[in-house]
């Protein structure tokens, strides 16, 4: 065989892979499309598979003998000019360069380092340049090596939208227990304990041949396929039968309506929140739980469950179950996933936690746990808005106090809850939840210590979103936090985060020292409102006493801070929330008055995710 028609396969460590190599992206592989999901998936498997290893005190050298992890192949087009094309992959490897850079920056402050460097980018022939070349990437992916953060533009295509958010949800995602003492110890492994297989072709022919194979999934059998064939399998009445492969074909059709893989995730969702009893302890070589197998082997899991847990016994239990529970419940998850992507006026909280809530693996089973088949809609509703509700009190109050909220950081929290609520009345899960929130250890107290910063960008954008549309509905305005949170169209102008302090030190040497010190109050929660973009930067490096009057053309929280705010407003002056929170106009703005909005800033977060948010309606 000819060298050109010749095709390699070798396991390849991320290290290997990446060191001091080139690659460029193939024209039928050139958008990014990872979303927050995928995302979130990779940093929860890679995390749980090094904890599974990994124990304090460990000698760095022990690493060596961690248990690897397979992270799928890479297919190359080998080139002469010393850059192969990927074919296949490149999402995989995107995602890997974010976490390193996310790594390289998370490392800074540590005594010793890691060289990571030369896996991100590398020099030749005098010039440096990205290991994942296409010119379109390199600002957006300098930006984030050299400043941890990269500001969107208008005329940014979908790859760099998609992995400057990516790159947000690593550092919103990573989990608090790899901290520094154990981030040295996670590089190491992540550089020569995860393994890509390298596929390499000599011509382009043959490389998209194996990628076209690589992703035709042919004849072989999904976990739900075979789920469904042992079902069926249990139905001895032909007619029976038929009718559940029928409803079983219509209602996968309607999941994969949504995505591919959402009939997956449905039965992960679905057996996690209404049948898993046990989940695996976090101590190195436990086996395998309800929680995990579910997670991975689920056909096989409800083959050994599904009469000790689903009492499912005889042809007509499985007929009645999939012929009722089935439906009921895909339909159920179908409207959640649909909600969290699009405002449902009946399912506002679940918008919410669209934006700012805990993993799906763990979300999913939460929303569906309480839910009992044969509860009428609107008790369905009130429940997934309770769950909803509490999640995104759970990850504002622990956002708000520096604490991550990763899925190896709080499942073992949030698997108990799933059990507490499961199949809750709708009193018994407010009070359960109530509970929960009032045995937490973070307050809004947090709040007055809070403050923006490189990789909290994201976070603060939602809170200030989320106070600003709720300021405007006690006005009577209705509170839109889709207009102030996301970027609407051509046209419209996202709103932006805005220091009311400008950025000059010397302007506040009467009440400071040091420009650390002023830094710190500049970025302060109470010291920032949203405006639109344009308005940030025609006014931004503007005194306050200058830009106080623009705030008047703007949204009701930023209007509050001028005194003619009050006297135009009737509805909102006269409001009793707004009495009540202690609104006030500043006629200057020191560190008083930022100690003021910041003391109102946890008034009105206390207000939107009050414990009264789990009470019934009269």
């Amino acid at each position: 065989m000819s060298n050109n028609n010749k095709i390699e396969a070798k396991d390849k460590t991320v290290r290997e892979l990446l060191q001091d190599q080139k690659y460029f992206i193939d024209y039928f592989q050139r958008e990014y499309r990872w979303e927050k999901r995928h995302m979130a998936k990779l940093i929860e498997d890679l995390s749980q598979a090094f904890v599974v290893s990994y124990t304090l005190g460990d000698e760095r050298e022990k690493v060596s003998k961690y248990k690897n992890y397979y992270l799928g192949p890479v297919v190359l087009n080998d080139s002469t000019d010393g850059k192969d094309s990927i074919v296949d992959g490149q999402q995989r490897l995107t995602s890997i360069t974010l976490l390193l850079i996310y790594l390289n920056h998370r490392q800074s402050d540590l005594p010793s380092k890691t060289t990571i460097e030369n896996l991100i980018y590398s020099e030749r022939y005098g010039k440096k340049s990205f290991n994942m070349s296409d010119p379109t990437r390199e600002e957006c992916l300098n930006a984030l090596f050299t400043s941890n953060d990269y500001q969107n533009k208008p005329t940014d295509n979908e790859t760099i939208i998609n992995m400057a958010e990516r790159y947000h949800d690593i550092q919103e995602t990573f989990p608090d227990e790899i901290d520094n003492t154990a981030l040295p110890y996670f590089i190491d492994w992540l550089l020569d304990n995860v393994i890509f297989v390298r596929i390499v072709a000599h011509n382009e022919e043959d490389a998209y041949s194996i990628f076209e194979t690589m992703n035709d999934r042919g004849m072989s059998l999904t976990q739900t396929e075979m789920l469904k064939g042992f079902v069926l399998s249990k139905i001895t009445d032909a007619t029976k039968r038929n009718t559940i492969n029928d409803i079983w074909k219509l209602h996968i059709q309607k999941l994969h309506e949504i995505d591919k893989n959402a009939d997956i995730d449905f039965f992960q969702a679905w057996f996690r929140g209404k049948y898993a009893e046990s989940i695996r302890p976090g101590k190195v070589d436990s086996e395998n739980q309800d929680f995990e197998i579910v997670g991975t082997k689920f056909h096989n899991w409800f083959k050994d469950n599904c009469e000790s847990k689903f009492n499912l016994k005889t042809s007509n239990d499985f007929y009645e179950f999939f012929n009722n529970q089935f439906p009921f419940f895909t339909e159920l998850y179908r409207d959640i996933v649909l909600a969290k992507s699009k405002l449902n006026n009946n399912l506002t909280n679940l918008f919410y936690v669209g934006v700012w809530g805990i993993a799906d693996s763990l979300l999913h089973p939460l929303l569906l746990s309480p839910v009992v088949y044969g509860d009428d809609k609107a008790t369905i509703h009130n429940k997934l808005n309770f769950v909803s509700a509490f999640v995104e009190t759970f990850t504002v109050r622990r956002s708000a106090n520096y604490k991550n909220f990763s899925q190896s950081s709080i499942k073992y929290t949030m698997f108990n809850l799933i059990k507490r609520i499961r199949k809750n009345s709708l009193a018994e899960l407010g009070e359960n939840l109530k509970l929960e929130l009032s045995n937490m250890e973070y307050t809004f107290d947090g709040i007055d210590n809070f403050r923006l910063h490189g990789m909290n960008k994201r976070f603060v954008k939602h809170l200030l979103s989320r106070i600003t549309a709720y300021v405007d509905s006690l006005a009577g305005i209705p509170g839109d936090y889709s207009k102030y949170m996301f970027t609407q169209g051509k046209g419209v102008k996202p709103f932006e985060i805005e220091h009311i302090w400008s950025d000059h030190f010397e302007e506040h040497n009467d009440e400071f020292d040091q420009k650390s010190e002023f830094e710190d109050w500049r970025n302060s929660i109470g010291a920032m409102i949203l405006l639109p973009n344009g308005t940030n930067q025609s006014h931004g490096d503007d005194s306050y006493q200058s830009k106080i009057k623009y705030y008047l053309r703007e949204n009701l929280y930023a209007q509050s801070l001028n005194a003619e705010c009050y006297e135009k407003n009737p509805n909102f002056k006269d409001n009793e929330t707004i009495k009540r929170l202690g609104f006030k106009p500043h006629s200057d703005f020191k560190k008083g008055d930022i100690t003021d909005r910041k003391a109102l800033v946890k008034a009105i977060c206390q207000e939107i995710w009050s414990s009264a948010n789990f009470d019934i309606e009269e």
